[in-house]
């Protein structure tokens, strides 16, 4: 295999091999999930709540939204 074939592959994948090589280091996906537990004001969760309702999505990925678009919460 010639150098730039090499090289082609590596540019057409390249989000494939940086995930990759995260995964390497930390052992961990970027797509897996992770149960955590925090603690939260009633008033927050009850706002949580409401939006689970309002818009049928599990709360975590009403937080995951959040965080992910950059929108503040």
């Amino acid at each position: 295999m010639q150098l730039n074939e090499i090289k082609k592959i590596l540019k057409e994948n390249k989000e494939a091999f940086e995930i990759l090589e995260r995964y390497d280091k930390t052992g961990e996906l970027p797509f897996q999930r992770k149960r955590i537990d925090i603690t939260l004001s009633v008033d927050t969760i009850n706002k949580l709540k409401k939006l689970r309702e309002k818009t049928g999505k599990p709360i975590s990925r009403i937080i995951e939204e959040k965080f992910k678009f950059g929108k503040s919460i």
